[in-house]
């Protein structure tokens, strides 16, 4: 069997001796119009090898040089070549390697033999039969078949007729050089073929890169927009809060009246969430840390400032992740212990990071639970939304009895 690749002389029509050369690989890749539709194409070489195989036939049966047997046998050779390939041969075209090539094409040019031998008319198939070998053949095993097809003629003519120093110097040029156009043509559009691919490559390589660039600045765009929100909350809601604050404990430094006490209380909450929120639009976290430790040191500060223990374990194989897996991570956790501080009354915390085909986060405490499918928190919002634009999942799992767990898995 045949199983290299082939010449793949475009099926749309290549004329070897009368090659049409038009054609592009039959593989139908369609990069803007580089490489042509490989059913059109099949169909196109199907009407050229039909134009010749008919107008070679009927030349035969019209001619009266030679008698109505051989005629006959030199149109039953066309036939016979024309069902071989309607049966074999197309499916040649179709890179079937169930069909062994080299025996499609010797069968063919014997057939091609016979029906010269009885009527030399038969010889003008030529212009379809060298073609079809450059098709369903690598180039180097199609070029001296090409040839020995363009001097069966001749051998036949020797044979039919005998030795005839005329028909060497008559008809044996006329071999020549149909030989030699038909393997420089052949070569000459299995390049430009080669050529069609490798540019069909390239602008498909081109077409990727204008969408990593196109994601890339997509993602620097977002992010120099999260940079300037980050910046516009830390000059006016930041600054206003912690004005608000200055202004109530020069006021009252002590804080004796409980409705400044109360307004104190509430501008300080609402700075640190507008510090919250600055964090999260701009995870500086992450600059000069990996993601395993960025979370170590958010434990490290929630104990810190709770006196909570929180154990931080990584599993797996750490790596680098893309910047937005990292980030909704590392915001997961960092809303899941401000929860825990806020409303828990949690007396230990675990968290873990787990590295897998997906990368898991698991935030453990054994706080006071809450319902998990009524609670309307923004923290818990934000983390749903983050976690499905990462293509995510988040559960939250809480009892009364055995705390919260929050378990966010993204893909990596």
């Amino acid at each position: 069997m045949d199983s290299t690749p082939r010449s793949g002389i475009d099926s749309a029509g290549v004329d070897s001796a009368g090659i049409d050369g038009a054609g592009i690989d039959r593989a139908g890749v369609d990069t803007d119009g580089i490489v042509g539709d490989s059913i059109h194409g099949d169909r196109r070489w199907d009407l050229f090898l039909g134009v010749v195989a008919a107008g070679v036939t009927v030349a035969t049966i019209a001619t009266d040089e030679t008698g109505l047997a051989r005629r006959l046998v030199g149109v039953g050779s066309i036939v016979a070549i024309t069902a071989l390939y309607a049966f074999a041969g197309r499916r040649l075209l179709h890179r079937d390697d169930n069909v062994p090539a080299s025996a499609f094409i010797v069968v063919a040019i014997l057939l091609f033999g016979v029906g010269t031998y009885a009527a030399s008319i038969v010889s003008y198939l030529l212009f379809a039969l060298c073609p079809l070998i450059f098709l369903v053949l690598t180039l180097r095993r199609a070029i001296p078949l090409v040839v020995f097809a363009s001097f069966t003629p001749l051998i036949c003519a020797w044979l039919r007729d005998g030795w005839d120093t005329e028909l060497l110097t008559h008809l044996g040029p006329i071999f020549v050089v149909s030989a030699a156009l038909a393997v420089w043509l052949g070569t000459w559009i299995n390049r430009v073929i080669e050529q069609s691919r490798e540019r069909a490559a390239l602008i498909a390589e081109l077409r990727a890169s204008r969408a990593e660039v196109a994601r890339l600045s997509h993602e620097t765009g977002v992010a120099a927009e999260r940079q300037r929100l980050a910046g516009e909350i830390h000059d006016t809601l930041a600054q206003g809060f912690t004005s608000i604050i200055t202004l109530l404990q020069a006021a009252d430094p002590a804080l004796r009246d409980e409705r400044l006490a109360l307004a104190v209380r509430t501008a300080r909450e609402n700075l640190a969430e507008s510090r919250t929120l600055i964090a999260a639009l701009t995870p500086t976290a992450l600059s000069n840390a990996s993601l395993a430790d960025a979370i170590r040191r958010q434990a490290a500060s929630f104990t810190a400032e709770t006196g909570i223990p929180a154990s931080v374990r990584v599993t797996g194989e750490p790596r680098e992740l893309p910047t937005p897996t990292e980030v909704v991570l590392l915001r997961a956790a960092q809303e899941a212990l401000t929860n825990i501080r806020r409303h828990a009354g949690a007396n230990e915390v675990d968290v873990l990071l787990a590295y897998a085909q997906d990368v898991r986060l698991v935030v453990r405490d054994d706080g006071a639970g809450f319902d998990a499918e009524a609670a309307g928190g923004f923290g818990l919002k934000t983390m749903r939304a983050r976690a499905e634009q990462a293509h995510g999942t988040l559960i939250v799992r809480s009892d009364p009895d055995t705390g919260t767990t929050l378990e966010l898995e993204v893909p990596a």
